[in-house]
Formats: structure tokens, sequence, C-alpha cells
């Protein structure tokens, strides 16, 4: 037997002594768990909320920081499944007192009584289970955007906040920032009225770029890490053999596994039009342009049309999403001079890349035009003179009482709401399915908002569902 057969016997022995482990796990504890539906524990206005994290590299080490220096909370319990990887060291020795686990589920089993909340920042098709779960035990939830990675998660996801009474927050950051107080005020004052169409455009460059969209499969084996768990890597989503282009932000670029750039940037760019324009979901998902289209990554490029019926006093209103390098939208006249915006966080991996347009939306009402960015930056009216000629006519606009992250902890307290519940984050989360779902099919659909289902397409009605959960994970889809 040469080395590279060994190699691999060893990893299949450790992978199978893994999923056995993990299969007795869910079979034994997580029914215990959960039947008894626990109420959230009440936190005093003096106490610290207690939080544990699921994911504590990348952007979750940057959330867990920006919730500690609010002074709100106490760091109890610490879950990665590569824990002890360099992304994740930095957190482990800020705080080497929390208990440290692989698989959130043996986190709940041993210490779900000293936890008051859980922060989720993990890949986006395994936001569901650790969500549920912890809704279930009563514990208030910090999701990272978008919600989930199927429609029906989402959907769950609503239902389950209702039914187990917690605190909910999804991570998109700028909904506590200056954009969302003046959109409000803006669309209270009537300013912002009668909105007929949305450009939403992120035309930076993205990993799957450097990817060969005539691919004909995913890619091959290789050895699992040492510090890693890969079965609960993997959670609900069918067994496949490790490969690096699968973890540590790479999960974005696979249809399996994340929601390209429209659920990255989507929430950080048209949430604040989505809410208080009151859009809900369309009625047609439109694929208008799909370059480098392939069965297993996002395009290359991409346009979206999104048509949203006319609601309430509010015409029908169009949203078109652009991404790509090659890709960018038209711009009205009076746009003005582009310069990179410093409202709008680098990402996790470096700088954001300048380009011809930063990320941002420019929305079109019958009567102004709005020039906006992205995540908390404000909008402007344009062109100059337009902007001069309503300046008087603009109402003030309120300071944010709190941050994202305070926000949440405050409403864990019952000092506030949270501004990103999932009542508000979770249909804004299924348009991004919907469209991620136009991308996969490279089709034009129709949607039945009230039904919830595709009228013209058999195969998109099965991508709402999503894929089938591997049988230790189904019970996630019943709590």
């Amino acid at each position: 037997m040469n080395l590279q057969s060994k190699s691999s016997r060893r990893d299949f022995l450790r992978q199978l002594s893994v999923i056995t482990a993990t299969a007795a796990l869910s079979g034994l504890s997580l029914e215990t768990l959960s039947a008894k539906n626990p109420k959230p524990r009440k936190v005093g206005t003096n106490e610290k909320v207690n939080l544990a994290f699921i994911g504590v590299g990348f952007r979750a080490n940057e959330i867990i920081k920006d919730l500690y220096k609010t002074g709100q909370c106490n760091i109890v319990a610490l879950c990665d499944v590569d824990m002890g990887a360099a992304h994740t060291l930095e957190i482990m020795n800020k705080f080497p007192d929390a208990p440290q686990f692989h698989d959130y589920r043996k986190m709940f089993k041993k210490m779900a009584n000293k936890i008051d909340a859980v922060v989720i920042g993990t890949p986006d098709f395994s936001h569901f289970p650790a969500t549920m779960l912890a809704m279930s035990l009563g514990k208030h939830v910090y999701v990272e955007k978008p919600m989930a990675h199927s429609f029906r998660e989402v959907e769950l996801m609503m239902q389950g906040a209702k039914k187990y009474g917690v605190v909910t927050q999804m991570g998109n950051q700028g909904h506590s920032d200056a954009n969302y107080f003046q959109f409000k005020a803006w669309k209270e004052a009537g300013i912002i009225k009668d909105v007929t169409a949305v450009t939403a455009h992120m035309n930076n460059a993205r990993r799957w770029h450097k990817f060969d969209s005539k691919i004909t499969s995913m890619p091959g084996a290789e050895p699992v890490p040492a510090t890693m768990d890969w079965d609960t890597w993997l959670g609900t989503e069918q067994f496949r053999d490790y490969n690096k282009d699968y973890v540590n932000g790479q999960w974005r670029c696979w249809y399996d596994y994340g929601m390209g750039a429209l659920g990255d940037w989507g929430a950080h760019i048209v949430d604040t039009a989505h809410e208080f324009l009151e859009l809900g979901l369309p009625t047609e998902i439109n694929m208008l342009y799909a370059n480098g289209h392939n069965p297993f990554f996002f395009p290359y490029s991409s346009t979206i049309q999104f048509k949203f019926p006319a609601r309430k006093d509010m015409p029908a209103c169009d949203i078109t999403w652009y991404d790509g390098m090659d890709n960018l939208p038209p711009v009205p006249a009076g746009y003005g001079n582009v310069v990179l915006d410093p409202n709008i966080p680098p990402p996790s991996n470096g700088q954001i890349v300048p380009s011809k347009l930063n990320p941002g939306k420019i929305i079109y009402s019958k009567e102004l035009t709005f020039n906006g960015g992205s995540h908390g930056s404000t909008l402007s009216i344009i062109p100059e003179e337009k902007a001069k000629e309503m300046e008087s006519k603009l109402p003030v606009v309120s300071k944010s009482p709190s941050n994202h992250f305070l926000n949440f902890l405050l409403a864990c307290k019952g000092q506030e709401k949270t501004r990103s519940p999932f009542e508000v984050a979770g249909p804004l989360s299924q348009v991004f399915c919907l469209g991620v779902i136009a991308q996969q099919l490279n089709a034009k659909l129709k949607f039945d908002p009230k039904l919830k289902k595709f009228t013209n397409n058999d195969m998109a009605n099965k991508l709402l569902v999503g894929t089938e959960p591997r049988k230790e994970w189904m019970y996630f889809y019943k709590l």
C-alpha cells in the first residue's frame, strides 16, 4: 500500500468516526435539549448579556470585537468547526477563559443554561440549523446576512422567531446607521415617494472570477486539516470530500454553500429601500444577463430584474441588480464624481479595490432621483441643482441611538427593539433567494407572493425548498 492510499484510508476512517459520533449526538441530545421550549432569560438592566459565538474567524472575529466593546456582554463560549486554525487564534487568545467547542450541539448540551444569546458568523448555508436550535432553546439570535440559504429555511426561521419569542437581528449593520434614519425620515416627509425603479450595483472583483466556468465537476478531495471537524462544517448538506476551495470565504462562490454577490452585498445596498417602500416579494425575477453561467458557481457578471407590484398608494417598482466587473449599470445625468466611499468597511480579505462605481444604488421616483452608497451611506438628490432647490424642504434626521451591535444587546435586555429582526430581514433575504434561483437556472421566473411559489418553473420550486438535508440533520427542520 503506498503512502497516498494509507493517507486516504486514515482520512476516511477519521471522517467515519466523526460521522458516527455526530449521528449519535444528534439522535441523543437535540430532542432532549429543546423539548421543553424554554423561555428566554430576563436580563436585568444592569446585567450583561451572556453571549456564545458560533464562528470565531474572519468576519465573525470582527463581530465578536464589535459586540464586546459595547460593554454590554460577557463572552461565555466560543465555537468553530476549525477551532485552533490560524484565523481563530486571535479570538481564542483574547477570551482564554471562554469554553471552546467544535460543535455547537455539544456546546448547547453542556452549557445551554449559561447562554442568553447566540451570534452566528458562519457560511450562509449553515445559518439555519444553528439559528433554529438556539431559538428552540430560548436563546436570542444575531445571525449574519443573508439569513439563510433557501427560501424555505428563511420562512421557518421567521416562524421560529414568533414561536419561541426571542429577539432576532440580521447582521446588515448599516440598518442601524445614518442611511436607515435618513430614508425613514425622507419617506415619512414625502421626499421619497412614488419610486418606480431602483438600480443596485456591486461591481468589484469576486473570488469566483478566478475560476474556469467550463469546469465539469466540483473540486476533488484533499486531506482534511487536523484542526477541522469537516462533517460538522457540512452540516445539513450532503457529504462531500474536503477541499480548501470550500472554506475560509471560498464557500461564497458555490451555489451549494453561498449566496454570491447578491446575498453578500444586497442586504447592505437595498435593505432600506425594501423595508420603507414595503416591497415584500416580487412577482417576476428576470435573469437579463449571465456571463460565465455554469452549474456550480455564480456567474462572473449578472443582471437580475425584480418586479414588485403596486402597494397601498405606491406604484409598481423594479429593482435591477448589476454585479460583475464588466457589467456597470447606466447612471443618470448629474450622477457626480466617483470616489471611494469611506463609509463602506473593507472585506475581511483586504481593501476594496476602487472601480468605476462604488457599490451602491440609484433610486428613481416620478419627481426626484437619489444617489446612494452601501451600508450606512446616506442618499443625495441629483443633480446638484435639484438638491439645492430641495434643501429647505428636507426634514431633520435623527441620529442613531445605538449601532447594530448595541441595538441587539439592548433589545436582549428589553430596552430597545432590533432594527433588522427576522420579520423585516426575512422577506429581504427571500428576495435574494429568489434572485439566486434565477441565476442558477439562468431563467425568467414568475412568482406568486401569496402562495409563495413559482408559477412557470417546476425546478425553481424545488430550489425554493433546497437540497434534502442529511438524515441526522432533519430534526432542525421540525423545530
